[in-house]
């Protein structure tokens, strides 16, 4: 099983520097994986959790692969769909997969900023059927140009996100769910493949929550949410160290620090492996 990291690529802390910083970390500590996210139109809405400034997340994940060493895998996580006409986004995606050299992943979603889709002039309420409007043009695009395409990986937990992954996805990708949640969904569904993003927030104490998201609580809770997750078939799991305060995006040594500790926990697991 694969390790990823949702790197912030908005807010106050952010910049050039500090996203190049992010990389070379995620990159030094082992990881297999580094995702950005996607917002387009920084409303109001958006603004309260992911404020400017909002980085693009193909020209960051461009820039990360041609100043990192084009080991890690990259990839969205996730794309909002509706938001970009599907013909554009089959081309940046192929497009960075070819650069990176069939490294990238391409997360997608739905979205649920109304005022972004306002702003946009997407609708709304149209938003399911134009993903799997997008998707399915997406895919017919690659099969035209007869190229490995990257990998698809469905986010959403909902009935229609269950369907438009076994229909269009090579995975599907949950976010921030808890591990009884995603048990439960894999022993109800034929899925694709299985490669949630986790929160990551090590507490000093056990949190005592049966509705205790994956990656809350002391270390031992964590990797054990991490150990459950390659018995559930993960091929991949996402670490999101961003918990919605944009002062987060400033004090990113924190997060560093977790990563360090899963780090070295999770190669230690995997040496005392038979």
């Amino acid at each position: 099983m694969q390790l990823g990291v949702n790197v912030p690529n908005f807010g106050p802390g952010t910049d050039p520097g500090v996203l190049h910083a992010w990389a070379v970390v995620v990159e030094d500590l082992g990881f297999d994986l580094l995702m950005v996210s996607d917002h387009v139109a920084v409303t109001a809405d958006v603004a309260e959790r992911y404020p400017e400034p909002f980085y693009d997340p193909f020209a960051t994940l461009s820039w990360l692969t041609g100043v990192t060493d084009g080991r890690l895998r990259i990839g969205t996580t996730v794309l909002v769909l509706p938001y970009r006409h599907p013909l554009l986004v089959a081309r940046m995606a192929d497009s960075l997969h070819r650069l990176s050299g069939g490294q990238f992943v391409l997360g997608v979603g739905v979205g649920w900023a109304r005022q972004e889709f306002a702003a946009l002039g997407v609708p709304f309420a149209a938003r399911g059927r134009l993903a799997d409007e997008y998707l399915g043009a997406i895919r017919e695009t690659w099969q035209r140009q007869d190229t490995a395409a990257p990998p698809v990986w469905i986010g959403g937990h909902s009935e229609a996100a269950l369907r438009r992954a076994v229909k269009f996805g090579d995975a599907w990708h949950p976010l921030r769910l808890p591990i009884a949640r995603m048990r439960s969904v894999l022993a109800e569904h034929e899925l694709p493949g299985f490669a949630p993003r986790i929160a990551l927030r090590l507490t000093n104490a056990p949190v005592d929550d049966p509705e205790r998201p994956a990656g809350v609580g002391d270390l031992e809770q964590v990797m054990g949410d991490l150990a459950e997750l390659r018995e559930l078939g993960a091929e991949a799991v996402v670490l999101d160290p961003y918990h919605g305060d944009p002062e987060e995006t400033r004090r990113y040594d924190r997060a560093w620090q977790a990563l360090v500790t899963v780090s070295e926990h999770w190669k230690a697991q995997g040496e005392a492996q038979p």
